[in-house]
């Protein structure tokens, strides 16, 4: 269930990292440059590569909008580069010119965490590209980071093996001896776990070293018992140092590179090994998987960059024809809206729309009146659910036709955003729809359903920016918008 579909060889010596935004794959190398490629086609961008260290590049990474990309270096530099153009933004320099061995985004865009080889650790402010908070650890190089979910902490693994948490104001939250010999890698899942407290949410993440073994944590943030870090269980199926580890999108899928030379894909819940794949000739130095597709990417010091269409059997079953780009809703069959009908929780009326031979074309027609005088659905909230989602449907089929960039959305109306605002989850809302959900829906995160532990809305200037940038390309969109 795994297909190589494509194969990229345009690096000159090791490729050291790879990364993904819902537009581009990005990747980088020894041989001091950073490459850019079009998920489309893989066509490599006409401004690429981008070259602007002296030395070799050893990470990159999306902003979570897509629009910058970072990239650090021996020459002691962290990159900002806009994505549109290959454009340089800004140098971030390390103060004392360490090689800098990573960097990450926080996932509201506010900050940029880079580790270097003397340990430290800089917390840079985007807006400003100034340092803004600043920590170090004992013993070691930093050469691993990755942000839970929430923006509430993230966690830096050190070539010594101790895996550190870290708060936003730098403070160290808990450090736990992860690996013998060295981290070299670790990655959050985007999906909350189950753990042995029910009052309590645990965050999945993996960890990678250089023992051979990916350790799954479970990692707790809260305010009555403070931080907690417990293994979950250990994978061993490589014979060789384990170099780098990823998540899919859903949680459900872990995917590793080894010295071994192979690339292990790992079912989430049991450690099950499902694929081992030998296509590298040589150490397996990255992997990472693209946000809004069924693929990821493997580099290697063999110079190359695999991409691999994943479709993994567990999921088939989930797979329908309600998960095709919404613009073909208007075609489906009878059988496809009754799938849609029971992935929205609506299976109490699949049997009446069955009755009524109500195809994609009668769904999207359907009103109050015809739910209610035709189809004869009596209880009026269940015919207030059904037609919410179909206004849904509608409005996600205007945006597919419209091209609009998913993380241009407002998670809340999936409208494109005017005035997005950052709120404490770390994710980003039109300003007036937050305010809305703030005063109606209580105090919780409308995309984890967490509590928020504060309701102050920071305007996402960047994003803002981005957004204003694309409209500015989008003269179709401005007419489809004007009365």
């Amino acid at each position: 269930m795994v297909k190589l579909i494509c194969t990229l060889t345009d690096h000159s010596d090791d490729v050291n990292y790879c990364a993904f935004s819902s537009s581009y794959l990005a990747t980088c190398s020894l041989d001091k440059s950073i490459r850019l490629y079009s998920l489309s086609s893989f066509d490599e961008l006409p401004y690429s590569p981008l070259r602007g260290h002296t030395y070799a590049v050893h990470c990159c990474c999306f902003s979570p909008f897509g629009n910058l990309l970072a990239s650090c270096s021996t020459d002691g530099n962290t990159v900002l580069w806009e994505t549109q153009n290959g454009l340089k933004l800004a140098v971030l320099e390390h103060p004392c010119r360490h090689p800098v061995r990573i960097c990450r985004f926080s996932p509201n865009s506010t900050y940029l965490v880079s580790g270097a080889a003397d340990g430290s650790v800089n917390l840079w402010n985007v807006q400003s590209f100034k340092v803004y908070r600043s920590g170090s650890i004992k013993d070691g190089s930093l050469v691993a980071c990755a942000f839970a979910p929430d923006a509430s902490f993230f966690v830096t693994g050190s070539s010594c093996g101790d895996l550190t948490v870290w708060d936003e104001t730098m403070k160290c939250l808990y450090n736990e001896k992860a690996h013998d010999l060295g981290v070299t890698c670790c990655d959050f899942s985007s999906k909350l776990a189950s753990g042995n407290k029910q009052d309590v949410n645990y965050f999945l993440m993996a960890s990678s070293g250089q023992d051979s073994t990916i350790k799954i944590w479970l990692i707790s943030l809260a305010d009555h018992t403070g931080l907690e870090l417990k293994c979950k269980y250990t994978l061993k199926g490589h014979t060789a140092p384990v170099l780098a580890c990823a998540f899919s999108c859903d949680g459900q899928i872990l995917v590793s590179g080894s010295v071994d030379k192979t690339v292990m894909i790992f079912e989430t819940n049991t450690g099950n090994i499902l694929h081992i794949l030998t296509q590298h000739t040589r150490y397996v130095t990255t992997c990472a998987f693209a946000p809004d597709m069924p693929l990821f990417a493997t580099g290697s010091m063999d110079k190359s960059v695999n991409i691999w269409q994943f479709e993994p059997k567990q999921h088939l079953k989930e797979r329908s024809a309600i998960e095709e780009p919404k613009i073909f809703a208007e075609s489906w069959s009878e059988e496809e809206v009754s799938s849609w009908l029971c992935t929205h929780g609506l299976q109490d009326v699949v049997e009446i729309f069955k009755r009524n031979n109500i195809d994609g074309k009668e769904l999207l027609n359907l009103t109050k009146e015809s739910l209610a005088d035709d189809l004869k659905i009596e209880s009026l909230g269940l015919r207030s659910k059904v037609l919410r989602n179909i206004e849904e449907l509608r409005t996600e089929m205007k945006t597919a036709c419209l091209g609009i960039p998913d993380e241009f959305l407002c998670p809340i109306t999936r409208e494109l955003m005017r005035e997005p605002v950052i709120a404490a989850d770390g994710y980003s809302y039109e300003k007036e729809a937050m305010e809305k959900w703030i005063t109606e829906k209580r105090h919780s995160s409308p995309m984890t359903n967490l509590p928020l532990q504060r309701l102050i809305l920071t305007p996402n200037r960047t994003l803002k920016m981005a957004i204003n940038r694309w409209l500015e390309t989008q003269p179709k969109y401005n007419e489809k918008q004007s009365p």
